[in-house]
């Protein structure tokens, strides 16, 4: 499998992850914003989520199972968010968060390295 069929999906979910991050949480520096513009708002950003993801995930079930493409989009998620909530929120991440994060992704590793236990055949 050539390595830009592995590598598109991948670059379309951290885009995608981008508009999705932002969609959720831009608002929570406009506090003071009617909720209802808000949700507008964030619709508007999340089509554009859903137009890179909807083909990332597509392009991606040729080369990753489900459960795969589940575990990269969840550690690119938190990888976005922890960059959005220090350079966007300006919210400090903390000892505590590096740890959960790293137990996310260790999770994803067990999902990329195939049943325990089993040979090989």
């Amino acid at each position: 499998m050539p390595v830009v069929a592995r590598l598109i999906p991948v670059l379309l979910l951290v885009c995608s992850n981008v508009f999705m991050t932002t969609a959720w949480y831009w608002h929570l520096k406009f506090r003071d914003r009617p909720l209802f513009a808000v949700i507008l708002i964030s619709w508007t950003i999340a089509f554009f989520e859903y137009c890179l993801a909807v083909p990332a995930n597509r392009m991606g079930s040729y080369v990753y199972s489900g459960a795969e493409l589940k575990a990269i989009q969840e550690v690119i998620t938190l990888s976005v968010f922890a960059v959005f909530s220090v350079a966007y929120l300006g919210q400090r991440l903390t000892i505590n968060h590096a740890l959960g994060f790293a137990f996310i992704a260790l999770g994803a590793f067990f999902v990329f390295i195939g049943p325990i236990g089993q040979s090989a055949s």
